[in-house]
């Protein structure tokens, strides 16, 4: 039976899960824990909880999530405000004051192959401690990691990524949790609530239990802890491409 339909409960009985604040939603983030933040680029940002964070004030985060984020905007802003210890990501990009910073080694940098990186967060989300890949053998990637060879390939061994809590958006949520993504942004996000001990969703729309087709649900709600109802995004463009030349 579909999670979306299982429960026979008299409604309300997941209000607990829905919280009115962004400070509620929050709630136990503290110094030095591990975040991971869905989106890629700009694309599913959890605008709300992003902000929040800074506003906490907490210190000494591992940041795990695709990109360092674009000047002026979402995470990158949390660079700005020197509350990232660690990043453990796939891209850096133009992003220069990461780059200072790793030259000046007042941040941790880990680059992580991008089908990597989604698979370590699906191992831990599975409760598998590792697996082994062909993926960066022979390069940087590889140094100081187990190797074992395979069928007389050289495979690495990769960890799981485990976070103590996960920061991302969906487009609707019931008030179980159940979960339906908007295109490009559904992205890391499902896979990030599965691997973190606390999974926080700014929702655009929640909508009664029901209100969501059992196929239509990307994420199921056992893997949501904390939703938060955020009506209004920016939802800024990265750059604007320029118009073909059709001459």
């Amino acid at each position: 039976m579909s999670l979306a339909r299982a429960s026979s409960s008299p409604p309300g009985r997941h209000l607990a899960k829905v919280r009115a604040s962004v400070e509620e939603a929050l709630e136990g983030l503290r110094d030095g824990a591990r975040v991971m933040v869905g989106g890629f680029g700009l694309s599913g940002n959890a605008e709300a909880l992003i902000e929040g964070v800074l506003e906490r004030g907490v210190r000494e985060l591992t940041l795990i999530t695709n990109n360092a984020g674009t000047p002026g905007r979402g995470i990158f802003r949390w660079f700005e405000a020197g509350i990232v210890r660690r990043f453990v990501g796939c891209y850096v990009g133009p992003n220069a004051l990461v780059a200072r910073a790793i030259e000046a080694r007042t941040i941790e940098v880990e680059l992580v192959p991008q089908g990597t990186f989604a698979e370590r967060i699906r191992a831990a989300g599975a409760g598998i401690a590792g697996f082994y890949t062909r993926t960066g053998v022979g390069t940087a990637i590889a140094s100081g990691k187990e190797t074992r060879v395979f069928r007389g390939e050289t495979y690495l061994l990769e960890e799981a990524l485990f976070a103590d809590m996960a920061l991302v958006r969906a487009r609707r949520a019931d008030r179980f949790g159940n979960l339906r993504f908007h295109r490009t942004a559904r992205n890391f996000s499902p896979l990030m609530c599965m691997a973190a001990a606390t999974s926080v969703v700014e929702v655009d729309e929640l909508v009664p239990e029901g209100d969501i087709d059992p196929d239509d649900v990307h994420l199921p709600g056992a893997f949501v802890h904390r939703l938060l109802e955020v009506r209004e995004h920016e939802d800024p463009l990265e750059r604007l491409a320029p118009e073909p030349d059709r001459g």
